[in-house]
This record gives structure tokens, C-alpha cells and sequence, in this order.
């Protein structure tokens, strides 16, 4: 008992307690949503998700992180596991709407994308800790974008757009924080223009140029432009006190396209209106302070880095949802992580703060 009682007290609750006040952001836009459609599954399985995450977060925070730092097989044999979940997509996911993004398992979905954020993660930070005296060497960043590589070209043929973009992101911030040199820099961003270019031509659904395309000309408000311009319309409508919770217009009429997962941002905006947002960004901000400060005050070039990392999935994704929301980036659907609905999405989420906590009590 004393041994809990002492861990306990180190763990980081101004971060704990912030991440559970925007799960519960998340929860009251899902319970809206719910009540459009006078279906409480989602709320209902999302409480539950919540619960789990929150449990496996407090288990994973008593385990040593230098188990995942130290046992190369244990990472390795969690990194093909989850290429085979990804490649096995395309044979045993079922096809929704042109996408086989998650396999259903009863009533519930599993994205192996999320784990793989989280391993890969580990991963890298991994390779770089171990290297980062040689980070001047070109093929290290060639190595470290083969273990990027093999996964972002199994969910790039998912299809899925916005999961690839958070891998290669998440790869170029570590890189950079690891030492990159500037000309290997410029290189990496010639090999980007060059692929973009290859992959618009090659590669691209015509449903994902038709996304891109509508966000920069905005040609067809009933089409490609059509989700975009009701978050907008719901954003203006929340004005500075919001509807109130269950009476956003966009939201209850049916007006706002997913309104549980990538845009559940404008269901927060409507119906809390800029104090919300205001409550909800500073929330964000203390987040990602309280995990880049366990970074800073650890001793482990890998402890560092994973944070770094993970504060990077959670800037990357937060910026491109609302961006999608507001209008400034095209739809690729990334959602708003502790807030979209979607268990994959909170677990993984809960289990890198289990990791991180786990860093802060061992510093």
C-alpha cells in the first residue's frame, strides 16, 4: 500500500487532470451528437474506452519505460505485428465506403493505425537515442525512414492520407531534434516535392484530389466544398457563450458531416462558443508544457525523445483537425485526439501518457 500510495504522488496530475477534462470535452460533444440522432451507443461505448485507456494509462505508469528501451525483440516483434495488422486490412477489413480502415470485431472497431503510432514512435526513439552522436551520417536517416517508410505505404493504399502525413511528420520532427544536418534537411524536402508529385499523379483516389482540389478552389458548395462550409457556418454560430450543449442547429439538424470524429471540433465551437474554445485550447497548451517539462527534466535521450514525440502526434493532429475545421487545410481525416470518438484513437493515446508518467516517476 505504501508502495502505491508513493507512486502515486509522483505522477503528474496537473497532466493527468487536464487530459481527463478534455476527454471530457469530448465526451459532451459525442453525447450531442448522440442526441441528433437519438442513438447513445457512441457516448455509451466512449465512457467505456475512457475508462479502459485511463486504467491501462495508471497500470503502464507503475512498469519501468526502459523495458521498452532496452529490449530491442520486444519493440521489433510489436513493429511486424503491427505491419501484418495493417497489411491484413486489405483481406480481412470490411470495405466501407471504399475504405478498409478497421476490422470489426462484434460491435466494436480496431484501427491498427493508433498502435502503430505509438510503436513506431518508440521505435525511433529507440534508433536516435542510441545514435545521436552520429546523427551527422546520412544513413541514419535513410535506416530510420525504412522503419517509416513500410508502414505509411500499407495505410497510404488503405487509403488513408491524414495517418500517412502523421507518420512522415512525426519522422521529420525527431530528425530534427536529433541533430539533422541542414543539407540532409534540404535533401529530405526535394525527396518530399518529388514523391508529392509522383504520388498526385500516380497514386491518389480520385475522391482525395477531389478534397484538395475543393479546398483550394472552392468551386462546388454542394460537393467537394460542402462539409467545410457547414463547420464554418457552425464555428460562426457558436458566437462567444455557444447554443448550449444538445442545441446546436448544425449539429441536431443533420447539417454537420461526422460530427462524432473529424469535426467534432465545430460541435464543441457551436455549442460552447469561444469561451470553450478558449478553455479547451488552454487545456491543450498545459498538456503539451507538462510533457515537454518531464522531457526536459529526464536524464534518457530516449525518454526525451518519446515525449518529444508524442507531443508532436498531438500538436500534428490537433492543428490539422481544427485546420480542417476552420477551412485552412483540406479534409484528410485526422481526428482530435482525447476528444474524437474512437477507441483505437484514446487507448493508444493513454497508453503513450502511461509511458511518459512512467518517465516522470523515474527521472
Amino acid at each position: 500500500m505504501g508502495i502505491l500510495s508513493s507512486h502515486l504522488r509522483k505522477l503528474d496530475w496537473n497532466l493527468i487532470i487536464s487530459v481527463v477534462l478534455i476527454v471530457v470535452f469530448g465526451l459532451l460533444a459525442i453525447y450531442s451528437t448522440c442526441v441528433a440522432r437519438e442513438d447513445f451507443s457512441n457516448i455509451t461505448k466512449q465512457i467505456i474506452f475512457f475508462g479502459v485507456g485511463f486504467s491501462l494509462m495508471l497500470l503502464i505508469s507503475f512498469l519501468d519505460y526502459r523495458i521498452f528501451r532496452n529490449n530491442s525483440y520486444l519493440i521489433l516483434s510489436f513493429y511486424f505485428l503491427c505491419l501484418l495488422l495493417l497489411a491484413g486490412l486489405h483481406f480481412f477489413a470490411p470495405d466501407i465506403r471504399g475504405t478498409r480502415g478497421w476490422y470489426k470485431i462484434g460491435g466494436l472497431s480496431l484501427d491498427p493505425i493508433e498502435p502503430t503510432k505509438i510503436i513506431l514512435l518508440i521505435l525511433l526513439a529507440k534508433y536516435f537515442s542510441m545514435r545521436h552522436v552520429e546523427m551527422y551520417k546520412f544513413r541514419h536517416i535513410i535506416f530510420s525512414g525504412l522503419y517509416v517508410l513500410l508502414p505509411a505505404l500499407l495505410i497510404f493504399i488503405k487509403p488513408d492520407l491524414g495517418g500517412v502525413m502523421v507518420l512522415v511528420l512525426m519522422w521529420a520532427g525527431i530528425l530534427s531534434v536529433s541533430g539533422i544536418k541542414l543539407k540532409h534537411f534540404l535533401i529530405l524536402l526535394f525527396i518530399f516535392a518529388l514523391t508529392s508529385g509522383m504520388a498526385w499523379q500516380f497514386m491518389l483516389k480520385d475522391y482525395q484530389k477531389d478534397r484538395i482540389i475543393s479546398f483550394v478552389f472552392p468551386y462546388d458548395p454542394l460537393g467537394g466544398s460542402w462539409s467545410q462550409n457547414q463547420t464554418k457556418i457552425a464555428i460562426g454560430s457558436g458566437m462567444i457563450l455557444g447554443q448550449g450543449i444538445g442545441n446546436g442547429s448544425q449539429v441536431q439538424y443533420g447539417f454537420l458531416p461526422e460530427p462524432h470524429t473529424d469535426f467534432i471540433f465545430s460541435v464543441i465551437a457551436e455549442e460552447w462558443g469561444i469561451i470553450g474554445i478558449v478553455v479547451l485550447f488552454l487545456l491543450y497548451l498545459n498538456v503539451v508544457w507538462r510533457i515537454l517539462k518531464i522531457s526536459i527534466e529526464s536524464q534518457s535521450n530516449f525518454a526525451r525523445l518519446f515525449c518529444v514525440g508524442f507531443v508532436l502526434i498531438l500538436v500534428i493532429q490537433f492543428v490539422v483537425n481544427i485546420g480542417m475545421n476552420i477551412g485552412v487545410f483540406p479534409v484528410v481525416g485526422i481526428y482530435l485526439p482525447f476528444i474524437s470518438y474512437g477507441g483505437s484513437g484514446l487507448m493508444a493515446n493513454f497508453v503513450s501518457l502511461g509511458i511518459i508518467l512512467s518517465i516522470k516517476s523515474r527521472r
